[in-house]
């Protein structure tokens, strides 16, 4: 599919809208889309994206200033009509071949009141793409905008439901304002919220970026850490049980087990070889993932760090420690620390970790484990972000949907 999206300015410049947009236009090339940005400013950021300057289309032109300034007092000049005819035209030559076109607070703000009013002369033609209007903003229903809107053409074009084309909001609230503004029922506009690059926000090592896609390990919720090598007396065989019996009520719950198998005892090959029987077991095999079995060469300390920042808590059922370096860690990482009771490790953490006994099931370990997470909520909103705002979730949930059901008028 030929998509186009349109706005003001583009990437690199910064903005909200700008930076949304080139999320927009990755994820669709990403899916194998042909997404080209039409905009008044920017540059190519991607290059399976295609970037075409229309100057005219910049809230920052000095022509589309200097009608501003008549627009902002109530006057229409006459130059407003020839700016018009000039955007129009570049619409036509820039999207005449496009399947949907997608325009960015265009149809929301006065920011460049002739391109609102040409996107409008085109929308009104017969055979043209499929449009679809993303607001982000809303100028009527903002108090801040007021002295600079007016009854009559070109501000009403901001409050008018445009003749078949799809409104998408980025937020309940927004989707409420502009049904009270167009006078239209709820249904008829998609909700489709914004959302975070998870990996570019973590600024994760490219070695961590590839076991994370590779595991699967963003969908999985929550995300237990065991930082730890492959010896009997960090007792792993425990951590699969609470596995096992936490995915009875989150069935994607899932662990992590960072470290090689122990340097300086032959058996822990042993040991590992029934790690993996016991995860077959359970039936575990897609839920407990040894990063040794992955990577052969130990993990670089950068990696376990980001380990550390997409997990959602410790989980360290050691039968003895000396000390307990992932608490320190887990600590600074903010998450909560699921661990045996021992003296060592209640030294280090205090009141501030949550403790089980050895002897305990791992039924009733599980059981308050879940309960800790459900009512902490820095761990809920995480799981919550997780789950409902990465962009990839976010494509396949509401922007997949929303092309599929792009067709010619």
């Amino acid at each position: 599919m030929k998509i186009v999206l349109v706005h003001y300015s583009a990437p690199p410049i910064i903005g909200g809208v700008e930076s949304v947009m080139d999320h927009h236009a990755r994820l669709f090339a990403d899916h194998g889309h042909e997404v080209r940005i039409l905009a008044g400013r920017g540059a190519t950021m991607d290059e399976r994206v295609q970037f075409s300057e229309a100057p005219l289309l910049d809230s920052r032109h000095p022509d589309i200033l200097a009608v501003k300034g008549d627009l902002d007092q109530g006057k229409v000049p006459d130059r407003f009509y020839d700016l018009v005819d000039k955007i129009y035209l570049c619409l036509r030559q820039q999207v005449e071949d496009a399947d949907c076109i997608i325009a960015h607070n265009v149809c929301s703000l006065h920011k460049n009141l002739a391109l609102t009013a040409a996107l409008h002369r085109w929308c009104c033609t017969e055979d043209r793409p499929r449009l679809i209007l993303w607001h982000h903003d809303l100028a009527w229903t903002t108090p801040r905008y007021q002295p600079e809107l007016h009854r009559g053409y070109p501000w009403d074009l901001l409050r008018q439901d445009w003749q078949s084309a799809q409104h998408v909001t980025v937020s309940r609230l927004r989707q409420r304002e502009l049904a009270d503004l167009l006078g239209i029922p709820l249904e008829r506009i998609r909700v489709i919220p914004n959302g975070l690059d998870f990996l570019a926000f973590y600024k994760v090592e490219e070695q961590t970026r590839r076991l994370i896609e590779q595991l699967n390990l963003l969908a999985c919720e929550p995300l237990f850490l065991l930082p730890v090598r492959i010896t009997p007396r960090k007792n792993i065989e425990l951590a699969l049980q609470i596995l096992s019996a936490l995915r009875h009520h989150l069935p994607e719950a899932a662990l992590v087990v960072t470290g090689p198998l122990g340097a300086h005892n032959p058996r822990n090959q042993q040991y590992f070889e029934r790690l993996l029987e016991i995860r077959h077991g359970l039936a575990l095999e897609g839920a407990a993932h040894f990063l040794a079995e992955v990577s052969p060469e130990p993990l670089p300390d950068a990696v376990i760090a980001d380990f550390y920042r997409i997990a959602d808590a410790l989980l360290l059922p050691s039968r003895e420690e000396g000390f307990g370096i992932p608490v320190l860690e887990a600590g600074l990482s903010r998450l909560p620390v699921f661990c045996a009771d021992l003296p060592p490790l209640r030294e280090i953490g205090g009141d501030q970790i949550y403790t089980f006994g050895l002897d305990e099931s791992p039924a009733v370990i599980a059981a308050r484990i879940e309960a800790t997470l459900q009512n902490n909520p820095i761990c809920a909103l995480r799981r919550r972000v997780r789950r409902e705002y990465r962009w990839e979730g976010i494509y396949e949930k509401h922007l997949a949907p929303l092309l599929e059901g792009t067709e010619r008028s």
